[in-house]
């Protein structure tokens, strides 16, 4: 007991200062910041400066439909792929330099989130094109395998959405809304080619953070991470778990997050996201809500 007390003393007793600063708002060519060439030497900037912390905000995929926030997320796992950098994919032979240079721009253009999903979109097809060798590799058996109780959710969704031009998912056809065991088997062979397309992007993703992670930690950089508390209602998970949300017949949203009237608010906040059936999740023994925190414990 007194040697597990010594320890938490010596990591609580450290100082130590830190900048917070998300991915997107990194200098990048491609509308949005990415994990590519300016990572690290923001990194090599906190390094030089005796930072020893980066902070960050929610790497997961956000809804582009109607708002960029990081905190209205369409999946509790997934991360977003338009963090991707296509300068290091050139690197991995996934691309070549001419097929990225006519994305890009200054380093110095405003953040322009339409322009970043319509130019990585046409990036990443013709990545995907080249992708056979990547997922022949024992290591994106592994990736899949190993995240497979999200992934698989969060390949076909995203395909669908694409198939449905982004229309919501409680106005999909009843079987594929109420995610049924059949069709959903049924779709996941049918629609092979594209959630592979999607599991391939987040393999790539993953590698990508990680390196950039490894990099950070052995410059004595440590990532502060942070999950949303809610996920957006158009997501892969209140699709796939709808028991765990408090949603009505039509499996819209029963109820709607936010915060009452404030300091920063006199009429408070409205943020619009499905709450929690605590019931339900208290039943399942939180399994959801544990594997997210186990998650992100490998991200950050």
């Amino acid at each position: 007991m007194k040697k597990s007390s010594r320890r938490t003393s010596s990591i609580v007793g450290r100082r130590g200062s830190g900048i917070l600063l998300h991915i997107t708002s990194l200098p990048a060519p491609f509308g949005i910041g990415d994990f590519g060439p300016w990572a690290y030497k923001f990194a090599d900037f906190l390094h030089r400066t005796k930072q020893s912390y980066w902070q960050i905000l929610p790497l997961t995929p956000v809804n582009y439909t109607h708002e960029y926030s990081p905190y209205n997320c369409m999946s509790a796992f997934a991360g977003n792929k338009y963090f991707i950098s296509p300068e290091l994919m050139v690197r991995e032979g996934l691309l070549t330099r001419s097929e990225i240079d006519p994305a890009v721009d200054s380093k110095d253009s405003p953040v322009d989130f339409a322009r970043a999903v319509e130019s990585k979109e046409r990036i990443f097809d013709v990545a995907w094109q080249r992708s056979r060798r990547f997922r022949c590799r024992k290591s994106y058996a592994q990736f899949c395998s190993t995240n497979k109780f999200w992934l698989d959710e969060w390949a076909i969704f995203v395909a669908l959405c694409k198939i449905m031009q982004r229309e919501i998912w409680v106005d999909w056809p009843d079987r594929i809304r109420d995610h049924h065991p059949g069709t959903l088997r049924s779709l996941k062979q049918s629609m092979k080619h594209e959630s592979e397309r999607e599991k391939f992007l987040q393999y790539i993703f993953a590698r990508q953070w990680h390196a950039l992670k490894r990099y950070c930690n052995k410059k004595g950089i440590q990532i502060i991470g942070d999950i949303p508390i809610y996920v957006d209602h158009n997501s892969a998970d209140v699709w796939a778990h709808a028991e765990i949300f408090k949603l009505n017949r039509e499996k819209m949203p029963a109820y709607l997050s936010g915060v009452p009237p404030d300091y920063f608010s006199r009429s408070g906040q409205l943020w619009g996201n499905p709450v929690y059936n605590w019931s339900a999740l208290k039943r399942s023994g939180y399994g959801w809500w544990l594997k997210r925190l186990t998650y992100s414990a490998r991200l950050f």
